[in-house]
């Protein structure tokens, strides 16, 4: 298993999720969205992981203005815009090669020990 953990340190999720793997000992790599981000091979793999951009958008985020604007882009530049602002998508993202999940979900980790 091959577990990355895509989050901020103040989500609450994303601390969850950590420690359910740590629960367990499964090895993880934990990337902080707010300093690193997602580069665009990764966001490329939770889409096809996790399904269509639109599911990873977090309707809560704090910047709903950015949030507004991307879901009137074109696919492309919705794309651009969410690598610029990983602070709209959900957290944590979760990848365990090919698959990946968003938000909080451990029943669907459960399955991938």
């Amino acid at each position: 298993m091959n577990i990355q953990i895509f989050g901020t340190k103040k989500s609450q999720d994303t601390r969850k999720a950590e420690r359910f793997f740590k629960e367990r000992g499964i090895k993880f790599q934990s990337v902080d969205l707010a300093e690193k981000g997602l580069s665009r091979r990764e966001l490329e793999s939770v889409i096809r992981g996790a399904g269509a951009l639109e599911t990873l958008l977090d309707e809560k985020c704090r910047d709903q203005d950015t949030l507004m604007l991307v879901k009137y882009l074109d696919d492309r530049d919705r794309f651009e815009k969410v690598l610029e602002n990983p602070a709209l998508l959900k957290q944590p993202i979760v990848r365990n090669g090919q698959q990946a999940t968003v938000g909080y979900q451990p029943e669907v980790w459960k399955r991938w020990e």
